[in-house]
């Protein structure tokens, strides 16, 4: 959908960066309680593939990662959860506040879903799948903490993980970029417009 609804392709030409993007299915990014291990696919595979094919660097400088919806979420995880392999990484309205959305499913299908990848919703808080949970353990380790980015449209359905994540971010003192926009909503013309922000955002020359 990346390459269908936005030019990523061509702002990633111009900016001079290799984009890889992953499927992972309803996995949210983990090693599923009850499927695939995503996770691991994610965190020790595709980078060795990737770099396999292509001359891609392997210095944490050089490496970022973001996402947008649930893939906002599973680009904090990633770099929260492996600080020590990005240099930055960026949500785009994401889903911030996990343990909230687990717990809010609107329906059947997303109980499931969420089920299959989480396991008991009451087990999410606190977890390594946590993102609050993650960036404290993050703030008192010896790691140095990635860039971070977010942004989220007022009129998004996530805009309140959002928000609160942000203040997490706050109280404990981790460095986070943020970013509002009136009226924006869930869709693909805002990512269209805030993937080229984040490209320019990205600490590419290794600046940072």
């Amino acid at each position: 959908m990346w390459t269908r609804q936005t030019s990523i392709e061509r702002y990633a030409d111009e900016a001079g960066i290799a984009v890889v993007m992953p499927a992972v299915g309803l996995s949210w990014y983990q090693d599923m309680a009850s499927g695939l291990n995503y996770g691991a696919f994610l965190r020790e595979e595709l980078p060795e593939i990737a770099r396999s094919f292509f001359p891609l660097s392997p210095h944490r400088k050089d490496n970022f990662i973001a996402g947008l919806s649930i893939g906002g979420y599973g680009a904090f995880l990633m770099a929260l959860s492996q600080p020590e392999k990005y240099a930055a990484a960026a949500s785009l309205s994401g889903v911030l506040d996990i343990h909230e959305r687990v717990r809010k499913n609107v329906d059947a299908r997303s109980e499931n879903m969420t089920r299959l990848a989480f396991g008991p919703a009451s087990k999410v808080r606190g977890s390594d799948a946590d993102l609050f949970a993650l960036s404290e353990k993050l703030q008192r380790s010896e790691h140095r903490p990635p860039a971070l980015y977010a942004c989220c449209g007022t009129a998004d359905f996530l805009i309140g993980g959002n928000r609160e994540f942000v203040a997490h971010a706050k109280k404990i003192g981790l460095a986070l970029e943020y970013e509002e926009h009136p009226g924006a909503d869930h869709e693909w013309g805002y990512w269209d417009r805030q993937i080229q922000r984040v490209i320019e955002w990205l600490p590419a020359k290794g600046g940072r």
